[in-house]
């Protein structure tokens, strides 16, 4: 659909007066669910190499490292409402074969949770966000993979732990309550009524063992389910005092062609974001509580759904092990967006204090493996490592954005660009901008603070964009670095005025620094 203007820009005031609130490193997280190839021939593959003793591929350790990637949630996901936690401990040899329901796959179960713990140290000490099993399960599994995960030492289980290689306790601090329990198609779906009332019951007990976890609440799985709303109030109602998260789940794709509605995804993000919010408020004003229950985004992305790569093995006789699914060549045009949803969280810093990038490696990822072969970055690894490089430990300022408006025919009249600023532990101002326009370059101004100004002529004002004329240009195997981000050289900066001026390119993501 046509843009309404011929002309597209913006303007950014960044004031330190006016804060949203701190970045929590946790706010980049992702995400490693055994489904396809993300485990088995992504993180793992004995043999390859690159693998080191524990069979972890390091050119995938690296680029994890290089992308930013804090919290890593394991183990699912749809995988988690089927599994048994206790296949994946102990001998390997005598670890059993499993049928994964959710994917229609084989779980060979040489990955467990000793091995991500493992992997997590050499990774660079990523935090685990451990799920427990509510689909088939229910307290008692879950207490005991608590006692076994986290209690030193003296009983049954935690002596069981120490007897499978792991003297310390793992010490897991975020726990997810099940996953996605409102989905029809979740192994073990419940209503709301008998969610939260099981999610209560495993609080409450997984509270009396070890007090201080965080614990994550199932929220709706999409902003449009028929449930959403309800849900989130009554569940939220049943355990409201015992939790610290609700969950929010979030893919987006083009639908019918309309690629102007998906360049501004992140408009419904954000309502999504505010919706549950308003019911989180809501329930805490009705049970007058005094407790604070904030937003975990554990699950977002680009996923095109409906496509062959995300098809179901079939077939009583068809469980393959690792199967090629869900394996999303990602475009510019997806990167854009992606980048799009990353400014959409850092603006809800202050209600959202963690998320999850659904997922690491070859499932929808940023990063891709071929067995045997290389490890290689999508388009949409960039727009994460780069704003997880700049925001880490900073302060979001309220947005004092004006830009022109751009019709879509999802979301009605949006702006043309999206944009965020972060104060830097360091001092340094960072910028990520997004031009939703399909057309149309957008003239992009930065008025930096007050306190910068004085020191203007000691700045340096750097700015990187990822763009390409083709919006469907693509990272493959035969082409691993056909998109990066480049130099943008329309930079300028007028010291006298403390304004940073750039053009932003037509379906562009950018990242500017001033320091």
């Amino acid at each position: 659909m046509a843009q309404t203007s011929s002309a597209n820009s913006a303007r950014l005031i960044v004031d330190d007066d006016f804060e949203v609130g701190q970045v929590d490193n946790r706010l980049f997280g992702s995400f490693v669910e055994h489904l396809g190839r993300c485990v088995y021939t992504g993180i793992y593959e004995p043999g390859h190499s690159t693998a080191d003793a524990d069979g972890f591929r390091q050119d995938v350790i690296d680029l994890v490292r290089e992308l930013g990637a804090t919290t890593i949630r394991y183990p699912g996901g749809n995988f988690v409402s089927g599994y048994r936690w206790e296949d994946g401990v102990g001998s390997k040899d005598r670890r059993p074969r499993r049928l994964d329901m959710a994917w229609h796959s084989t779980e060979t179960n040489q990955f467990g949770l000793h091995e991500m713990a493992k992997w997590l140290e050499k990774a660079g000490g990523n935090e685990l966000m451990e799920a427990v099993n509510l689909g088939t399960r229910g307290l008692e599994d879950a207490m005991d993979l608590l006692e076994y995960a986290n209690i030193p030492g003296g009983t049954e289980l935690s002596e069981a732990r120490r007897a499978n290689g792991a003297d310390k306790p793992f010490d897991i601090r975020m726990w997810c309550l099940g996953n996605e329990m409102d989905g029809p198609w979740q192994l073990g779906h419940k209503s709301a009524e008998d969610y939260g009332t099981l999610a209560a019951s495993v609080a409450r007990g997984m509270r009396q063992m070890d007090p201080d976890l965080e614990l994550v609440v199932c929220g709706s799985s999409a902003h449009n389910m028929p449930t959403f709303g309800m849900w989130e109030e009554t569940v939220l109602s049943k355990c409201y005092d015992l939790v610290n998260f609700v969950s929010c789940h979030a893919y987006y794709q083009p639908y019918d062609g309309d690629m102007a509605s998906f360049l501004a995804s992140g408009v419904d993000m954000d309502g999504f974001i505010h919706d549950v919010v308003a019911a989180i408020d809501a329930t805490k004003a009705r049970l007058k509580s005094k407790h604070d229950v904030f937003i975990s985004f554990d699950e977002w992305n680009i996923w095109y759904q409906d496509a062959e790569p995300s098809k179901n093995p079939e077939g009583i006789g068809n469980w393959p092990v690792a199967p090629r699914l869900l394996e999303d060549i990602y475009s510019v045009a997806d990167a854009v967006v992606f980048g799009d949803l990353m400014i959409t969280l850092l603006k809800n810093v202050d209600r959202v204090h963690a998320a999850s990038l659904a997922q690491l490696v070859n499932v929808i990822a940023p990063i891709m493996t071929e067995p045997g072969g290389p490890a290689w970055r999508q388009t949409t690894f960039y727009p994460f490592s780069i704003t997880a490089g700049l925001a880490k430990g900073g302060t979001v300022l309220e947005p004092k954005l004006d830009s022109s408006q751009i019709s879509t025919p999802k979301y009605g009249e949006v702006d043309g660009v999206n944009a965020v600023a972060v104060r830097g532990a360091d001092g340094s101002v960072s910028v990520f901008a997004v031009n939703r326009s399909l057309n149309t370059p957008a003239e992009f101004e930065v008025r930096i603070p007050e306190d910068m100004r004085a020191k203007s002529d000691r700045l340096s004002v750097k700015a990187q964009t990822l763009h390409d004329d083709d919006i469907d240009a693509k990272n493959t195997l035969e082409h691993q670095t056909r998109v990066t981000p480049h130099a943008n050289d329309t930079v300028s900066f007028d010291a006298q005025s403390g304004t940073v001026k750039l053009t932003l390119p037509a379906v562009s993501w950018t990242a500017i620094r001033v320091k």
